[in-house]
């Protein structure tokens, strides 16, 4: 059958039996029908074999790629033939630094742009895109993956500071280290396709480990003081300005009712004048009763006496008013 992996073309089942049939018959003349019979199901046996799901075949004919063989239920030729099967569709992970949470100080250790130490730990996970390369081109591939991604990380922790591989720069340190080791594992025709890198643990070496986190925590109260104080800034100018607005406002809206009060006073004084140049003494008259009007309307009780008899009479006691003395009070 043709293979969809390739133009090669692997074994018919249909023609190894067939062969197979023949060599028995050749040999039941000597050894009889049971023998042939137990040969040919042995090498059905033994040459049957199963491709599974999201797996690729790697058939070798006396060691030399033949053909590549899809999922499902396939035939080699026993001792002629060997398979290899590679999963394409599986992600796999290679760890950085450390073995099943054991750090590997030789690989964790390394140096930033600014000369300082630290213990770095990743993760890199990639897939087989290609099972011919990724089986042949290399003798282990996994170890040479992991060395590939110390390099790649060693050179890039190598240029950047502390600061921001401790801190923001962790994202781009990340980015930067899978493009490396993607061009490295291309130089080495690997077939291999690395999908993603996870820093792990970033930590100083033990002997200053604790000197270390005291200047992370001051670093970070730092940081935390200045946000603070950046949006208490945020908060309070904006209010400040919304409260210099509103004084303008209110001193402007202020000014436009003095102007329209003083102008109308304006008016209304010469009006006044227009009517007092026409009749002096009755404008005056009638000003002198509208002032009067206006004292006198503001005092609740009011006792009149007339000027000639202020000289003459006694003085008035005004019982029975809010605030004088009742008759029975003692003086």
């Amino acid at each position: 059958m043709r293979s969809q992996f390739g133009d090669q073309q692997g074994p018919d089942i249909g023609d190894v039996v067939a062969r197979v049939g023949e060599m028995s018959r050749n040999v039941m003349g000597r050894f009889g029908s049971g023998l042939a019979l137990v040969i040919l199901l042995i090498l059905l046996w033994s040459g049957a074999y199963k491709v599974g799901p999201g797996e690729i075949g790697v058939v070798r004919t006396f060691g030399r790629e033949t053909t590549k063989m899809g999922p499902g239920l396939r035939f080699r030729i026993p001792l002629v033939q060997r398979v290899d099967k590679v999963n394409v569709e599986q992600i796999r992970s290679i760890s950085v630094g450390f073995r099943d949470k054991q750090p590997v100080i030789d690989e964790a250790q390394m140096i930033t742009g600014d000369a300082n130490i630290l213990e770095v730990q990743m993760i890199v996970q990639y897939r087989v895109i290609d099972p011919t390369r990724y089986l042949f081109r290399l003798r282990d591939p996994d170890e040479t993956l992991r060395a590939s991604a110390e390099v790649a990380l060693r050179g890039v922790v190598g240029r950047t500071g502390i600061d921001d591989v401790i801190t923001t720069g962790r994202e781009r340190i990340q980015d930067e280290t899978r493009e490396w080791l993607q061009q490295l594992v291309d130089s080495y025709e690997s077939g291999i396709r690395v999908t993603g890198v996870k820093l792990q643990s970033i930590d100083a070496p033990d002997a200053v480990r604790d000197a270390f986190h005291e200047v992370v925590r001051a670093r970070e109260e730092k940081e935390k003081l200045i946000n603070q104080a950046m949006g208490y800034n945020a908060d309070l100018i904006p209010r400040a300005r919304g409260e210099v607005r509103k004084i303008v406002r209110e001193a402007e809206g202020y000014r436009e009712q003095r102007v329209l009060e003083a102008k109308g006073d304006s008016e209304k004084f010469d009006a006044t004048y227009a009517e007092y140049r026409k009749a002096e003494r009755v404008t005056r008259q009638r000003l002198y009763l509208e002032t009067m009007e206006r004292v006198l309307g503001r005092t609740p009780h009011k006792v009149l006496v007339d000027e000639r008899l202020s000289k003459t009479a006694l003085p008035v006691l005004p019982l029975g008013m809010p605030g004088a003395p009742s008759a029975g009070a003692k003086p």
